[in-house]
């Protein structure tokens, strides 16, 4: 345990002791989720705590000797912490953003206790609550509701789910795992019966869900989707693209790892490939915007794929 959670808990426990007189250790440590010996290690660091100057009247009084012979708290000169934590106005708007987020992700069943707790705290906000906005890619309704109920149940789903290419509309048959939420997309966790490997599918992708009777099965902790979560996938390459200044839209909708300037506008982008047939398809969506790949037979496929198109246009 660090000291950071310490200091958090010893501010939240002056107010509780307060509010509790002698209130026994070992309730006291159920509460705050730590062992008797924690909270008495805790106490001990109170002594050392109070008002600047350190005189024996400025500093926390605890009666060390009724704890260890009683089990009993009796705390004394600490009335200037004897009111909670309050939230500043920037972690009140992290909250309010963070409740708005799960209004939008939530079932209906949560949606009422996400509604009364981001009322509450707008009152407390006042107007500054009312600017908060969030705008987050999660798909209908429907959809939500039927994957909520599907991670309820702990079955199969069998989706509708279009590509980010015309024409690459599949039904995966996929066990879901959970929804989460990453640059302002929402996305479903599932490990994919085709594929036998963990796949990622963007929720407002997702045109339809059918619940099936099977049970999912036990395939271990989908990889973590924060901060190159391409990186948990064994199949996924490494890939480099030269692009033209038009080309460089592609940094601000798929995960890259590195993005260098180039001159004139361009960019070399380094990014992660675990399916081939969708890198073919953005290399033609580029077209004449690619300036290089590296390795060169990344782009073996989109090569053919494109002179095949002008063998039929001629």
């Amino acid at each position: 345990m660090n000291s950071s959670d310490q200091v958090a808990r010893l501010l939240a426990l002056v107010p509780y002791l307060q509010a509790h007189p002698d209130a026994d250790v070992r309730t006291t440590a159920s509460v705050f989720g730590v062992s008797p010996r924690q909270l008495i290690a805790d106490l001990n660091v109170l002594w050392y705590c109070g008002l600047p100057g350190g005189m024996p009247g400025d500093l926390i009084e605890v009666d060390m000797d009724a704890v260890e012979s009683e089990g009993r708290i009796r705390l004394t000169n600490a009335d200037y912490l004897a009111r909670p934590l309050r939230f500043t106005l920037d972690e009140a708007m992290s909250l309010a953003v963070a409740l708005r987020s799960l209004q939008e992700l939530g079932d209906s069943a949560l949606a009422a206790a996400v509604a009364s707790a981001l009322a509450k705290l707008e009152a407390v906000v006042g107007e500054a609550g009312g600017r908060v906005g969030v705008r987050l890619a999660s798909g209908a309704g429907g959809v939500r509701e039927r994957l909520a109920a599907a991670l309820e149940r702990r079955v199969a789903v069998r989706l509708t789910y279009d590509g980010p290419s015309r024409g690459a509309t599949s039904t995966p048959l996929v066990d879901p795992a959970r929804i989460s939420v990453a640059d302002g997309f929402a996305y479903l966790d599932a490990y994919s019966h085709e594929r036998d490997a963990w796949r990622t599918y963007r929720l407002d992708r997702i045109v339809a869900v059918d619940l099936t009777d099977h049970p999912v099965a036990d395939h271990g902790t989908p990889p973590a989707m924060g901060g190159g979560w391409l990186d948990h996938r064994p199949d996924a390459a490494e890939v480099t693209l030269d692009l033209a200044p038009q080309g460089r839209w592609i940094t601000e909708y798929y995960p890259t790892r590195e993005v260098t300037p180039l001159a004139g506008g361009g960019a070399r982008v380094r990014l992660l490939v675990a399916d081939p047939a969708w890198f073919r398809r953005l290399l033609l969506r580029l077209g004449p915007a690619v300036r290089g790949v590296e390795p060169s037979e990344a782009a073996g496929s989109a090569g053919d794929a494109a002179r095949e198109a002008l063998r039929r246009y001629a």
